[in-house]
Order: structure tokens, then C-alpha cells, then sequence
């Protein structure tokens, strides 16, 4: 369920969808960042490095939510159910639509990076893991005699 939309015009509400916008750039570089350190935490077996890490991320991840949240809101109360961002920027004037599509493509290059930094470390940990239970439970018979 999306969050109330507060009583805005519709300059209000293009602000606030543009100002979200750069929130998100600002937001989505400091959770690369985070994967990136959690990568390398994992890498040499860091596990209170990863837990810190862990703790960073949560609440950033939780408010870039909600502003995606309130994003998806805003730009359906302006333009309908069925509306898109790309729609919303591209029925915006310029000077502005050229510099919020630019933010948009880039905080989308950005998400996509964050996803595969997340499925990339998510791999490592789940071999790591597996490697661990194979060394505490033994082998899986991999090297067993027939």
C-alpha cells in the first residue's frame, strides 16, 4: 500500500519527486559504497566488519524505500494509475526534464549496480557458507571411492 500523499500543488509535488530524485543519487552511491566494503569484508572473513556493515545498510535501504514509495505516489496522484516516471520527466519543461531525466538514468545505472554488488556478494557468502558446512559436517562425497 503506498504512504498518504500529503495536500501539495503540482509544483510541490515535481520538487519533491525531482528533490527525492537527487536524495536517491546521493543515497544509492553511499549503498554501493557499503556493498562494496561488504565485499571485501566477506572476502577476508570480517564477520563484525559485515554485521557493522550490515547495520549501515539496513536504514539506508529502508529510506530509499519509502522514498520510492512516495515517488510512485506522487507521480500517480499527478498523472494517474498508471503513470511512470518516464512519463512524469517527459511531461516536465526544460531546463528541468533534461536535468531530472539525466538524475533518473543515472540513479537507474546506479540500482542496477547496487543489485548485482548485492548478488554478487550474496554469492560469496552462500560459497563461504558452504564451504564452512562441508569443512565442520564433512565432504559431500565429491572425492568419496566408488
Amino acid at each position: 500500500m503506498s504512504p498518504p500523499v500529503p495536500r501539495l500543488t503540482r509544483q510541490q509535488a515535481a520538487s519533491a519527486l525531482a528533490d527525492g530524485v537527487e536524495q536517491d543519487l546521493v543515497a544509492a552511491n553511499a549503498i554501493h559504497a557499503l556493498l562494496e566494503r561488504q565485499f571485501q569484508a566477506a572476502l577476508r572473513h570480517q564477520g563484525d566488519a559485515l554485521g557493522a556493515l550490515a547495520e549501515e545498510l539496513a536504514p539506508a535501504l529502508d529510506a530509499m524505500d519509502a522514498r520510492r514509495r512516495q515517488r510512485v505516489a506522487l507521480v500517480r496522484a499527478l498523472h494517474g494509475a498508471d503513470a511512470t516516471m518516464a512519463g512524469f520527466i517527459a511531461a516536465q519543461a526544460e531546463p528541468g526534464r533534461a536535468k531530472l531525466a539525466a538524475a533518473w538514468s543515472e540513479l537507474e545505472r546506479l540500482v542496477v549496480a547496487c543489485k548485482l554488488a548485492t548478488t554478487r556478494n550474496g554469492n560469496l557468502l552462500a560459497e563461504q557458507f558452504s564451504v564452512m558446512q562441508r569443512v565442520l559436517h564433512g565432504g559431500d562425497g565429491t572425492y568419496a571411492p566408488r
